[in-house]
Order: C-alpha cells, then structure tokens, then sequence
C-alpha cells in the first residue's frame, strides 16, 4: 500500500486561502513597499485578520487552534510570492509568540498571546549578539537581580533582531546571563521586555540586501528594568529553551526556502512560455526545459524534507536531524534556484520590477539565519554519530 503524503482537507483548505491571498493582496502591492523599504503594515493587519499569526496556537489564547504544518503550509504559500511578509509571519510567530506559549506562565500566557496571536502586536527574539552568532553560549548581554526590589537590570546588546522596531511591536524576549554554574559557565536566562521600557533603545533599521519589506533593527539595554515576573521559563534554561525554539524555526524556514523556490519555478516557467527569441518562445529550448527540471526538482524534494520534519514535532518524535536536513537543502535550493530564475529572466531578471530580481536577493540569508549551513552540517552529523 503506498504512503499518503496528501494534505487534510483542512490543511488544503488553508493552503489554497493563503494562495490565493499570496496573488491577490500581497503580489500586486508588495514590490513597491520593498523598493520603500517600508513595513507593509496594511498587509500584515490582514494577514491578523486571517489569524495567520494564531495558527498553531489554542483558541483558549486567542489562536486558531491549528498546529505548526499549518504556520508551515501558509509560510510556503506566502514565500512563493514574497519572502518579507513571509518572514514577518514566521519571526512573529515561531520566534516571538512560541517562547511565551511554550514557556511562559499562565499570566504571561493571558497578558500578551491574545494580541500577538491576532496579529495587532508582534514580538521579536533577541538572541544574537555584535559578538556571535552561531555561538549563542558567547552571550554578553546580562541580567542581574537587583535584591532591593526584585527586578532584573539588563545590559548588553542584540543585533539582526525582526519585528524589533515597528509601530506594533509590543515586547522582545532577551537571552542574558543571569549567573554562572558550578563550572564556570554561563546561567542563560530569557526576560520579557516590553517595548518602550526605560533603557530599551531600537537602533535605525539596517540597510539590507533583500527583506526589505520586513523589519530588522540592532537593539541595546542600558540598566534596563523588568519584574521579576519577566522571567521566561526556569532561571538557567534559556539556552536549552532556545535551542528548541531553533529546531522548531528551522522547519518554518525551510518552508518558506521551499516557497522562493516554487516561486522562482513559478515565474519562470511563465516566462519562458511568453518570451520569444528567434521565432520561438525561450521554453522550447532544451536548455531552458533541463534548467526549469531541475528547480522544479529541488523545490518538491525541499517540499518533502520539511514536511516530513514538520510530521515527525507533530507526533512527538525526534525531528532535529530532519530539521536541519531540512533546512539545509531548502535554502541551498533557494539559492540556486533565484540564481536560475534570473539567468532565465535575462536582463529582465536583473530589473527590480520583476519578483526573481527580489527572490534573488532574498535567497542568501536562508543559507545564513536561523543556523548557517555550515552549522545545519555540524549538526546532522553529529546525530549521525560523529564529531562529538
């Protein structure tokens, strides 16, 4: 009997919406906000409106009670027409509601999952640091109790930090070293801290290669205050909360490689089919036809690996491996199939106005965030046994 890799009628369902929401809103409107570098605000109220934001979490917080192949499919479905407000859903979502809904105690739970899963706030996840990356055990940034009043003084800074700077942000998780075990190393610890509290300072937005329709600012936290009710899961567990937090993001985003990549398909198939050179349109070129192949290739194996990742978190099972296998091959795939998008575009594909030209420049971070590559391959290896 032969497996069933078919999608639910309700997955499907959701599938075709965010398609065709994807076409009819963002695909017209989109390019001129990425041109602006402007944060398409209208278009991800909509995307509230449609409780994209909610999707994998309980209607008892004000989500839609679906679950993370959900966040996944639309990812994949918004990704094939822009990879900003992809990204704005996925780094909302995955990075800046998942923490509080999966650590968070019930107060912190009713105080701020209802707006965040409505879309009509989006929190952000300071991680990464001016001093590393991959390496997140090299945090800097500090938090110390003050034992007079029982709040948590932050210092330090975070860069490369999404959703950090908009008109509705309304908090960012922060990773920090509240103190140090036995042997030395560091107690990593994750805060809430609310937009607009003393201290807390949004850097300019920076100047990007692509996303540019999404936000991305450095932030800094100068003798910063928050309860001690801030305090995000166990005291010392922020680096393995993190850590899951990661996997789990690593699917998203190979969802959403998978999307640029059947969007470059997409595209270019188009074009190949209505450009002529010598008489004939581009697509009877067998050159062409073997290029178009093997990107429709990439894109449905990508399609496969994070399902089959995103399968195996929905069951319980083990998913790290498959998710860093995942990752890995998507936004490789990405890359190369922008790189072909354009190169079958010609000059067209170098002209702004046409969505290769942004997938292009979209591409590279896939390879970067969220893990490089050269981490995913430290990391499979490592559940294949080899390198300690």
């Amino acid at each position: 009997m032969a497996l069933d890799h078919r999608l639910s009628p309700e997955h499907e369902e959701l599938r075709r919406t965010v398609e065709e929401f994807a076409h009819d809103v963002v695909a017209p409107k989109i390019g001129e906000f990425y041109e602006r570098h402007e944060f398409p605000y209208e278009i991800v109220r909509q995307m509230g409106s449609m409780g994209l934001f909610g999707l994998p979490f309980s209607e008892e917080y004000g989500g839609m009670g679906g679950d993370y192949l959900a966040l996944c499919l639309a990812l994949e479905e918004l990704a094939r027409v822009d990879s900003s407000v992809a990204i704005t859903l996925e780094a909302g979502v995955s990075l800046g509601a998942m923490p509080l809904y999966l650590y968070g105690t019930e107060e912190q739970k009713r105080t701020w999952l209802p707006r965040l899963c409505a879309g009509e706030m989006l929190g952000a996840f300071g991680l990464t640091e001016p001093g590393f990356g991959s390496d997140a055990g090299g945090t800097r940034t500090t938090a110390i109790r003050d034992e007079a009043t029982g709040e948590w003084v932050i210092n330090g800074t975070k860069s490369f930090i999404t959703n950090s700077g908009t008109d509705i942000t309304g908090l960012v998780t922060v990773t920090a070293v509240t103190g140090r075990k036995d042997d030395g190393a560091p107690r990593i610890s994750t805060l809430i801290v609310p937009s607009g509290t003393p201290g807390f300072t949004v850097a300019p937005a920076y100047s990007k290669v692509g996303w540019n329709a999404s936000d991305t600012h450095e932030l800094s936290f100068a003798d910063v205050r928050v309860p001690e009710a801030n305090l995000l899961g166990e005291e010392g567990r922020g680096y393995a909360q993190f850590l899951r937090i990661l996997d789990e993001g690593r699917i998203a985003i190979s969802a959403l490689a998978t999307g640029l990549a059947q969007g470059c398909v997409d595209e270019s198939v188009e074009y190949a089919n209505t450009r002529t050179a010598f008489g004939k349109p581009i697509g009877a070129n067998q050159a062409i036809q073997f290029k178009l192949a093997d990107m429709e290739m990439r894109a449905h194996t990508s399609r496969i690996a994070w399902r089959d990742a995103a399968s195996r978190l929905l069951v319980g099972e083990p998913f790290k491996k498959q998710a860093a296998l995942a990752k890995l091959y998507s936004s490789e795939s990405a890359v190369t199939n922008a790189r072909e998008a354009t190169q079958i575009h010609g000059g067209y594909g170098f002209m702004n106005e046409y969505p290769v030209a942004r997938m292009w420049r979209d591409a590279k971070i896939l390879e970067i965030g969220e893990g490089t590559s050269e981490v995913q391959r430290m990391l499979i290896a490592r559940e294949l046994g080899v390198g300690g």
